[in-house]
């Protein structure tokens, strides 16, 4: 239970990676707030989950006033705010002349504006609610490989990656002397919806997903979530301006494997 009784808010949270990671926050003694913009899957994950410490807000979080009120729902629900995850993300699969502006402000707005409003308002409650026998929290950023990986057909998902590893190294400075640690997580090719939308298009692509993992499979979100309660626990307290990739080797390989499945 190495989060008994910490306060979380999970950003996309009603499927995929944000679920996984609701679930074992909740399985590690936390208390949890998650928003989605798809009130349908928030609503199916909160009765599907069941659990009296959890609750569900729809929430757009490309609006800072919906991120301020996800922050409100867990301060009045359990008291305080102890750790953010800015999850909520998309991807568009297009070709790189074919993005338009409403593309590349759409997948900035959510991915990297969203997470940027995440971040402030998060480390201004933590802020407030610090006192001499507790303070600072945990900001947690979903980021992938594909802030160092050059992938032309998710060109704007990538470009938001990369600024928002520059958001997690600016913002861990900036709020140190809070003691707010701020981390992020770059995950590789894992298994949701999104993945199978964006990415696992055909077998050609699956292909060439595993011919550039060493491990040969894709991760699950539960192997993501597993960092995300490491990082958000004491166990972590001396970690803070990194982020963690569980790529399966990914980001280490520099030419391909062959694939035997």
């Amino acid at each position: 239970m190495r989060l008994q009784d910490r306060v979380a808010v999970i950003t996309g949270g009603a499927r995929g990676i944000g679920r996984a990671c609701a679930e074992r926050f909740l399985a590690d003694g936390a208390k949890v707030v998650i928003g989605d913009v798809d009130a349908a899957a928030l609503a199916q994950t909160e009765a599907e989950l069941a659990h009296p410490n959890l609750r569900s807000v729809v929430a757009d979080i490309a609006k800072r006033a919906d991120v301020v009120r996800l922050v409100g729902v867990a301060v009045s629900a359990f008291g305080r705010l102890d750790v953010m995850l800015n999850n909520a993300g998309i991807a568009r699969n297009q070709d790189f002349l074919s993005i338009t502006d409403e593309d590349f402000d759409t997948v900035l707005g959510i991915n990297l504006r969203g997470a940027f409003f995440g971040v402030q308002e998060a480390a201004r409650q933590m802020i407030a609610q610090n006192t001499p026998e507790r303070r600072g929290g945990v900001i947690i950023n979903m980021s992938s490989i594909n802030a160092h990986l050059a992938n032309p057909s998710i060109a704007t998902y990538a470009i938001s990656k990369g600024g928002m590893n520059q958001l997690t190294t600016t913002a861990s400075v900036g709020l140190a002397p809070h003691g707010i640690r701020v981390v992020g997580i770059g995950p590789g090719t894992i298994l949701t919806e999104m993945v199978a939308s964006a990415i696992m298009t055909s077998d050609a692509a699956r292909r060439a997903v595993l011919s550039r993992t060493p491990i040969g499979r894709c991760g699950e979100p539960r192997e993501v979530a597993a960092v995300a309660a490491f990082l958000a626990s004491d166990d972590a307290s001396y970690i803070t301006g990194q982020t963690i990739y569980p790529d399966g080797g990914r980001l280490i390989l520099n030419y391909t494997v062959p694939v035997t499945e």
